[in-house]
């Protein structure tokens, strides 16, 4: 970090950055770093937290601790513009390869399909996975009149504030920024992502929302969803195909 390095003598012999240097690191006034790693400091801000972060280069899960222990809370957003995106590719196609009878497919926090199985290459048109689950479901003229039934009324609502709680977790992510920025200037989509976006996020174990399988025709689609450990902002998603499709679902609210 550019400090000299230590000699022989009276003074910090451990390891490490003494909390002066700290201060020094952090342009805060001498002592704030003590105070601070001795819980001295109450409630303390984002803005510190998110330096201390980055000067000790902390991880996904080290910042979240770090949350933890001094806010009692989750960060508001993820450290790393680039964190969730990276995912051990072998470890989860072997995995989906093993789940049949549901489609199941993972996706970093880009949205962009990473693995999948055999049952999610099936419900798509000629049998084509999109490479951005996202950018398939809100712009896709295909997704939205053939695949997707009442797009308008059930899926827009329902995804597009995924979208927008993705967005503002990494603020600096350019290859998020620019989906936000298509699907606004999307002449179907972008009024209603202006719509529906803001909205919480309207989704819960067991979603249901009207679909036409590729090979088996209209139905519903069940959907439940995880987050890898290693890759927060990432999803395991795990759908379930029921045909007929007898009775939709409610429609998401988006005036809560």
């Amino acid at each position: 970090m550019g400090f000299p390095k230590r000699m022989p003598g009276p003074g910090r012999r451990a390891a490490g950055l003494s909390q002066e240097q700290m201060d020094v690191l952090l342009t805060r006034t001498p002592g704030t770093y003590n105070r601070f790693e001795n819980g001295q400091l109450a409630n303390p801000g984002a803005d510190l937290l998110t330096t201390v972060a980055r000067t000790l280069r902390l991880d996904e899960q080290e910042w979240a601790f770090l949350w933890l222990i001094t806010r009692k809370e989750n960060p508001p957003h993820a450290l790393h513009s680039s964190s969730g995106t990276a995912i051990a590719v072998g470890a989860w196609q072997r995995v989906v390869d093993q789940i049949n009878g549901a489609m199941a497919f993972v996706n970093d926090a880009e949205w962009n399909v990473i693995v999948h199985n055999e049952d999610y290459r099936r419900l798509f048109p000629r049998g084509r996975t999109p490479a951005n689950i996202m950018r398939w479901l809100l712009l896709d003229p295909e997704a939205r009149t053939d695949v997707l039934m009442h797009w308008e009324t059930y899926w827009a609502p329902a995804m597009m504030p995924h979208l927008k709680h993705s967005v503002e977790l990494r603020p600096e992510n350019p290859a998020l920024d620019r989906l936000e920025y298509d699907v606004l200037n999307d002449p179907v989509a972008g009024p209603l992502y202006r719509e529906h976006a803001a909205a919480p996020i309207p989704y819960f174990d067991g979603s249901e929302l009207p679909i036409r399988h590729a090979v088996h025709g209209p139905g519903l689609v069940t959907t439940c969803l995880a987050e890898p450990v290693t890759a927060p902002g990432a999803r395991v998603n795990l759908s379930f195909y029921t045909p007929e499709n007898p009775l939709l679902p409610k429609p998401p609210r988006s005036d809560k």
